[in-house]
């Protein structure tokens, strides 16, 4: 396929590259910097605008860090609606509000082209490695169009419902994920305020009930105090953002989601803001007066 992706960074660099390593052919569009130069010696093409991606390819990408930006590439000057036409289909692949990619994608269909949301799940580590987890809003028609391209940037691939619903699934998940660096942090600082190895009671309950993802990457990174991210603290706030104003709207209460915002802002007001969110644990060490690491 003609592919056009928008948005070369962290997330969106390697899984523009696995669709240049599929066969397919690339127009990109990057930020300041431009197109990494990797991607354009392995093929694909750099285009001045996003409008320009659109006019060429015949699916648009789009993977930037948030609602704001998203809006900026479709409907700002020289967007990706200047150049979209119909029969093409554009993807957000961003993590971004449901409720305005509903207003996206009635006004990207108003242009005769059709709208996915497909926020992803796995970080830069899925990225790299082809294995996000892809939570898919939009008909299935165009699904089934653009599946090919999400099995080569990852293994778990659903379509959740009609538009709107991919980022609703993302935000659950962050919901999730979030709660799972709480809860391993605590256990780390507890462990280690109570004076055991905090790398020896991650080993020993690993094998447990309480194992995870979480408990393994990011425990051990708290251990380890390697806190590049990543995935930055200020995304997964942004993501927790949405949740919060989501269950204001419906009326539905997530005390433990707000704690777990509490305890990023207290990462933030101590400059980490870009950290890894595996740092949220910065936050129980301060109260602590005690690190894991």
């Amino acid at each position: 396929m003609n592919v056009g992706f928008i948005g070369l960074g962290i997330m969106g660099k390697p899984m523009a590259g696995h669709l240049i390593a599929g066969g397919h052919t690339l127009f990109l569009k990057g930020g300041r910097k431009g197109a990494p130069a990797d991607l354009i010696s392995a093929g694909g093409t750099e285009c001045a605008s996003a409008a320009e991606v659109a006019q060429k390819a015949d699916v648009v990408i789009i993977m930037v860090p948030d609602t704001p930006d998203v809006d900026a590439v479709l409907f700002g000057e020289g967007g990706v609606a200047e150049g979209i036409s119909a029969g093409k289909i554009v993807v957000d692949m961003s993590s971004i509000s449901p409720i305005e990619t509903k207003v996206f994608a009635e006004k990207i269909a108003a242009l005769g082209a059709s709208y996915l949301d497909a926020p992803v799940s796995g970080g830069e580590v899925g990225a790299k490695n082809a294995g996000l987890s892809i939570m898919v809003g939009g008909d299935e028609a165009s699904f089934e169009k653009v599946k090919p391209l999400f099995e080569l940037m990852g293994k778990t691939i659903t379509l959740v419902g009609p538009a709107g619903s991919g980022q609703v699934a993302k935000v659950a998940n962050q919901i999730i994920v979030a709660l799972n660096i709480e809860a391993v942090a605590e256990a780390l600082v507890f462990a280690a305020k109570a004076g055991a190895d905090p790398a020896k009671v991650r080993q020993a309950i690993t094998g447990g009930l309480a194992t995870s993802r979480i408990l393994e990457l990011h425990g051990e990174r708290m251990i380890k105090r390697t806190f590049d991210p990543g995935f930055r603290i200020e995304l997964h706030q942004k993501d927790l953002n949405l949740a919060l104003q989501g269950a204001k709207a419906l009326g539905v209460a997530l005390p433990s989601t707000a704690v777990a915002q509490q305890l990023f802002s207290v990462c933030v007001a101590n400059g980490g803001a870009g950290w890894d969110h595996s740092a949220m644990v910065r936050a129980l060490e301060i109260m602590a007066a005690k690190e894991v690491g």
